[in-house]
């Protein structure tokens, strides 16, 4: 990226392109800056229609640690947006956006640190999760008149050097959609991570790639939890996100498979680069723990490039690493973190099963 700011970026552009073209596709925009300790919402002055797009292009750093320069996140990993009141919540997967508005109203602006209570914006774990955040992000933030895509290409014709619109464009024009029938969880925000494909004699494959990024995507299911119920799946990994173990709050980048289960919790299966197969612990990120445990199946690189097949004994290894089981399971996930060594994570996954003595589930 330039070093040259997004402020100044955008006061060039507005600059140098000629009025009608802006008035042609403008319908209204802001620079605004967000502090990392400022916990969501930031109003804006500009104010949407529903049915309405609008687009955010950002830049910057929020600093997660003052003692480790390398813990920190882009606008993909912080930068939420809704239109209040009463709007869901969005967020960017890069450094810009386009969305439409779902109701009348403010355009809103909010840096995620947690984990959402509700797809409106309330937040579940407490706002001093803020305090020790450094940095800010700033973005400009675009009300179009009309499609964006051809407001985006009249801007580009003027600036074709103007990253952030280029950017924007191709997104726009390329968009990255989850499997079908998959969504991803609104606790970690869309993505685009997991896409569908064919692997071996056409069988339906998820890839994933993910680098610096995170998420989840889950599918809706009801299947019983008893003594026999047992995941199995198939999965490739080529490249592992962590060179170190993955049980530490500045080390847990992984991918796993994971069943969440009718009381709110989930267990997930995860290949390892260094932890031996059996180990399991809770999520060490705190907003996690009381949710979310890891069990590890497989560990190192020596079966890179490969598919391995696995099975697991849900039922049973709930009991060692939860406790007591609970009822059902209501969601199949598959997981991606690479935020926290800014590394890259690519696998594929294929034949997921959940079966017993008495019924099977094809999942994938």
């Amino acid at each position: 990226m330039t070093a040259v700011s997004l402020q100044a970026q955008v006061a060039t552009l507005i600059a140098h392109v000629p009025q009608a073209v802006r008035e042609n596709h403008l319908a209204a925009a802001q620079f605004i800056t967000l502090p990392g300790n400022q916990p969501p919402w930031q109003s804006t002055a500009l104010k949407v229609q529903r049915g309405q797009s609008y687009s955010l292009f950002a830049s910057g750093r929020i600093q997660w640690s003052a003692r480790n320069p390398a813990r920190y996140g882009g606008p993909g990993y912080h930068l939420w947006a809704r239109v209040a009141p009463g709007g869901r919540i969005v967020n960017l997967t890069q450094s810009t956006g386009t969305f439409v508005a779902d109701v009348d109203g403010i355009l809103e602006l909010g840096l995620y640190m947690g984990v959402w209570k509700n797809a409106y914006g309330e937040l579940a774990t407490p706002t001093t999760f803020y305090a020790r955040l450094a940095g800010h992000l700033e973005c400009w933030a675009v009300v179009w008149r009309g499609n964006p895509a051809s407001a985006l290409a009249a801007l580009v014709r003027q600036r074709p050097d103007t990253w952030f619109l280029t950017n924007e464009m191709v997104r726009l024009a390329m968009p990255v959609e989850p499997p079908t029938n998959w969504h991803y969880l609104l606790e970690t925000g869309t993505a685009e991570i997991f896409t569908p494909q064919r692997g071996e004699e056409g069988r339906a494959c998820i890839a994933l790639d993910s680098h610096d990024d995170q998420g989840i995507i889950a599918t809706p299911i009801d299947f019983p939890l008893t003594r026999d119920t047992t995941l199995r799946w198939r999965w490739r990994g080529e490249t592992l996100p962590s060179e170190v173990a993955e049980n530490t709050t500045h080390t847990h980048d992984y991918f796993s498979i994971a069943t969440e289960f009718d009381n709110g919790r989930d267990l997930t299966w995860m290949w390892s680069s260094c932890l031996a197969p059996e180990t399991h612990f809770h999520c060490p990120v705190p907003a996690w723990s009381p949710r979310e445990t890891h069990f590890v199946v497989r560990s190192g690189t020596a079966a890179l490039g490969e598919w391995q097949q696995e099975a697991r004994n849900i039922y049973a290894d709930v009991e060692a690493a939860m406790g007591a089981p609970p009822s059902r399971i209501v969601r199949v996930w598959l997981i991606a973190v690479t935020t926290f060594q800014h590394q890259r994570a690519r696998a594929m996954f294929s034949d997921i099963v959940l079966s017993d003595h008495a019924r099977q589930l094809v999942v994938l």
